[in-house]
């Protein structure tokens, strides 16, 4: 499924274009990266005679509604790890849990420290013992088969830009657009999350080194936000009918905003921003806004 590349008509002089590829329109529930990162994933498990994924994520996660749903749509069962065990008797408060039980997800709680162990194999034995055979996904969705299908993300169309911008939480959908760039196109990832450990994420599967990691818009860290950020994200689906989100669309392009107006950004250049979906978590966005009596984020009429 193709996406379609938008113009955005900059709101200050600029010697550069700026695109946005709507990822989030192929799909209306699992929409952009998550989209692309199940599609081979779902192939494999029915391939391998699954007929039940597992997966892990947070509170508001949109790898666990795409997941809910993906499961439901191919007649498969589902089953996820949530972060918190504090949310077990919050599931019907919380807008992304609540639709991906109403898809016959069955989730299992468990504290912070325990979910740290997720990647541990003893963890996983317990899981195996608990729930039987599945088809595991990891937290996010990044693997071999997640970073096959988010190479499909850029198409011919695209070879005319030589800035590619996205988000990056796990380091998979950057890896799948850098292994499918030409030579003339540099990638720009930026990041959602505090630290550097993401470069070595996104080297074990990038083929290339046309790419680079802007840490300097993560807003103090993953989920955080503030009125600024706020303003942004309103002010920008005023402008553009666009609607964007606090995790990671919104910090990405409040920093290619940022970046073309300080001039980063070489004359002339042609730049491409992916729309990596994820619109689902406004709704648990604007709860935690709501509560703190702060400004709620502005994605439908």
């Amino acid at each position: 499924m193709q996406s379609i590349n938008q113009k955005i008509e900059l709101p200050f002089s600029s010697n550069c274009t700026l695109y946005i590829k709507r990822e989030d329109l192929i799909h209306p529930i699992v929409s952009g990266n998550k989209f692309r990162k199940l599609k081979y994933n779902i192939l494999q498990a029915k391939a391998e005679k699954k007929t039940k994924i597992l997966t892990f994520g947070g509170a508001f996660s949109n790898h666990i509604a795409a997941v809910a749903f993906a499961a439901k749509e191919n007649g498969l069962q589902s089953v996820a790890i949530i972060r918190g065990d504090e949310l077990e008797n919050e599931v019907s408060e919380n807008p992304t849990l609540s639709f991906a039980r109403n898809c016959g997800m069955h989730f299992e709680f468990v504290s912070r420290e325990n979910y740290r162990k997720k990647a541990e194999l003893e963890f996983i034995e317990n899981l195996k013992e608990k729930n039987g055979d599945f088809y595991l996904i990891p937290e996010g969705g990044t693997n071999e088969l997640a970073i096959k299908g988010c190479q499909e993300i850029l198409n011919e169309d695209d070879n005319a830009f030589n800035y590619i911008c996205c988000s990056v939480g796990t380091g998979g959908t950057i890896s799948g657009i850098i292994n499918s760039t030409n030579k003339h196109q540099k990638v720009l990832g930026f990041s959602a999350l505090k630290g550097d450990f993401l470069k070595d994420e996104i080297r074990k599967f990038a083929n290339n080194n046309r790419w680079d990691l802007i840490p300097d818009y993560h807003f103090e860290g993953y989920g955080k936000i503030n009125n600024e950020l706020v303003a942004f994200i309103n002010t920008f689906y005023k402008q553009t009918k666009i609607p964007l989100d606090s995790i990671y669309t919104g910090k990405m392009l409040f920093g290619v905003f940022d970046l073309i107006k300080k001039g980063f950004f070489p004359v002339n250049s042609k730049i491409l921003v992916i729309h990596t979906g994820g619109i689902q978590g406004n709704q648990g966005m604007n709860i935690k806004l709501k509560y703190k009596n702060l400004p709620l984020i502005q994605y439908h009429d």
